[in-house]
């Protein structure tokens, strides 16, 4: 685990970004298309934990960001390319654009001053989106991960961050994937090798140490 002083280092609100990744009705909600994720993203506490970070990213003048997954009704511009997104088309649950589906679940909110972004295609919330755009404006250099799923979307928005020159923090309770073992092997084996691992405790502290004002 980092140091209390290498996260101060890391989390400069002036410099710090958060983002919130697929935390939404159709995919942590309560009817989501993957209920076993749903059920691990709650019952573990990392949904908890996200909203947690958000607060109090906010309260510390860090940016929030909530990327979301949707289709068109028709599919068009959507990937076939993969297992996964044949797999996607035939769950009961479609992340299809304006339905209940693509909010932002409880007990994560959202506040006038977050950005939300909407991609159509691919694995990543910041491949071929407005992210890394929104981040380079905003001076961040530091992207907090947190969200779902540690199979796929979470690992994906770690290494794209990282090969795009930021530094990026995990905090290890709040990002979920299944099954539940998974997570914590993944966290260790790939995701500490690019990534500074920490506690939502120790994020939290380093978004509140002493000398921090809100923006």
């Amino acid at each position: 685990m980092p140091s209390s002083e290498e996260l101060n280092a890391l989390l400069d609100p002036a410099t710090t970004a958060l983002i919130t990744v697929e935390c939404q009705q159709g995919v942590v909600g309560p009817g989501a298309a993957l209920p076993q994720l749903a059920r691990e993203a709650r019952e573990s506490g990392a949904l908890a934990n996200v909203a947690r970070l958000v607060t109090a990213a906010r309260d510390s003048g860090i940016q929030v960001l909530h990327a979301v997954a949707e289709r068109r009704p028709d599919g068009r511009g959507a990937n076939r390319n993969a297992r996964l997104f044949h797999a996607a088309e035939r769950l009961p649950v479609q992340q299809l654009i304006g339905t209940e589906a693509t909010r932002v679940a409880p007990p994560i909110d959202i506040a006038a001053q977050d950005l939300v972004v909407r991609r159509l295609h691919g694995l990543s919330p910041v491949q071929g989106t407005e992210v890394d755009a929104l981040l380079r404006n905003l001076g961040c250099r530091t992207l907090v991960v947190t969200g779902v799923s540690a199979n796929v979307a979470i690992p994906n928005t770690v290494f794209d961050a990282v090969n795009r020159g930021y530094a990026v923090v995990v905090p290890s309770d709040a990002i979920a994937g299944v099954p539940a073992d998974y997570t914590p092997a993944m966290i260790r084996h790939t995701l500490a090798l690019v990534a500074t691992v920490a506690t939502t405790d120790e994020v939290l502290a380093g978004f509140r140490r002493p000398g921090v004002r809100p923006a």
